[in-house]
């Protein structure tokens, strides 16, 4: 049985991908590079992953760091690696919008750059799955094709800007490595239990709408004609595995959001509806909500990031030809992200309180 490599543990996503890789008994080992300061938790998160009680199924943890050369691997733990390893999960980055720019571009350029010299060095490598992030577009509008990797004329922040430059470079690879690029949508927790481990991304419009409840009522944010694009950590999961160890997926980059999403405004809607009971009314003019949030402490007291608001307006939809014809052989579809809001909210409500779940607002 084959042997996997996977960057970005302990993460939410990485976690998840592992969970499913042992139950579909996919890997003999799974190595997991791990940053030094962060083996602990580690740890604990795979003792959590073995109460599933799957056995000859080990995640054996390797010490490194991207942004080193070599992934900051002792020479002789690369060297077995190289040897046992045939499939390489690249999911570690910093997926903060609000990230400063020298930190996003460490980590989510220089260190994908220093990685792929690592790739490279793998002589039985069958796959390599690079997740980059469908707002690579920037402020690109219109319809997004997964076919092209086009410059925008401008980016959002600076986590989409890096995404960008560091989608370049595996791109780059397609002609001398097996790679299949995954862009995903927004990821939110599992649409069945709701289970995440941060509330990020459009858990910043619960934040918000959570800590204003005790509002007579709750207005909408401008007036938005865009859709937001949301998609469940179980739809991301499914289907980068299934695109894994897809022939159809080799070479190619597959859009994993949303074939139908919903309006920002219906989204906003259902939101305010399940927290507060009421529906929103009326409207707060977009430039008003933006010039508030611009002040720390109002960012600190409704736990929102100012980039947020930004992707209200933002009028573009992702084309998923690609990642449909691939995903429907195995039967794998997008789950409905109306319908699975009332779990979204019951997991929140119910971790709400635990500051660890909370991102540290700037």
């Amino acid at each position: 049985m084959s042997n996997a490599l996977i960057t970005g543990f302990p993460g939410f996503l990485a976690k998840n991908i592992i969970k499913e890789l042992r139950l579909q008994k996919a890997f003999s080992s799974i190595y997991v590079l791990v940053l030094p300061v962060q083996v602990d938790k580690a740890k604990e998160m795979i003792a959590e992953i073995y109460k599933d009680e799957i056995p000859n199924q080990q995640i054996i943890i390797v010490e490194g760091d991207i942004t080193e050369p070599n992934a900051g691997l002792k020479n002789e733990t690369l060297n077995m690696l190289r040897e046992k390893v045939e499939y390489i999960w690249h999911l570690a980055a910093i997926y903060d919008l609000a990230v400063p720019k020298d930190i996003a571009w460490k980590v989510n350029v220089h260190g994908t750059d220093m990685f792929n010299k690592v790739v490279v060095q793998f002589p039985n490598l069958k796959r390599y799955i690079y997740f980059s992030t469908a707002y690579v577009a920037g402020k690109r509008e219109g319809k997004l094709l997964e076919t092209e990797l086009i410059r925008p004329d401008g980016f959002k922040n600076y986590y989409e800007e890096t995404k960008y430059e560091a989608e370049l470079l595996v791109e780059q690879l397609k002609e001398s490595v097996p790679v299949t690029i995954i862009r995903p949508g927004i990821v939110r927790g599992n649409s069945v239990t709701g289970e995440t481990i941060k509330f990020d991304g459009p858990y910043f419009f619960i934040n918000m709408i959570t800590n204003l409840k005790w509002l007579p009522v709750l207005p909408y944010l401008g007036k938005s004609h865009s859709f937001i694009n949301v998609v469940p950590s179980d739809y991301i999961t499914q289907a980068s595995i299934y695109s894994c160890f897809s022939e159809d997926a080799l070479s190619k980059t597959l859009h994993l959001t949303d074939p139908k999403p919903y309006p920002v405004e219906e989204v906003y809607r259902a939101f305010v509806k399940e927290i507060t009971g009421k529906y929103p009314k009326g409207r707060i003019p977009l430039f008003l909500a933006k010039a508030s949030v611009s002040l720390y402490l109002v960012r600190k007291l409704l736990q929102v990031e100012k980039e947020t608001l930004d992707y209200l307006t933002w009028d573009a939809s992702f084309d998923t030809t690609v990642a449909d014809s691939i995903l429907k052989k195995g039967n794998i579809t997008c789950p409905d992200f109306i319908e699975s809001i009332p779990s979204m909210i019951g997991f929140y409500n119910g971790h709400k309180d635990d500051k660890l779940y909370h991102i540290q607002i700037k």
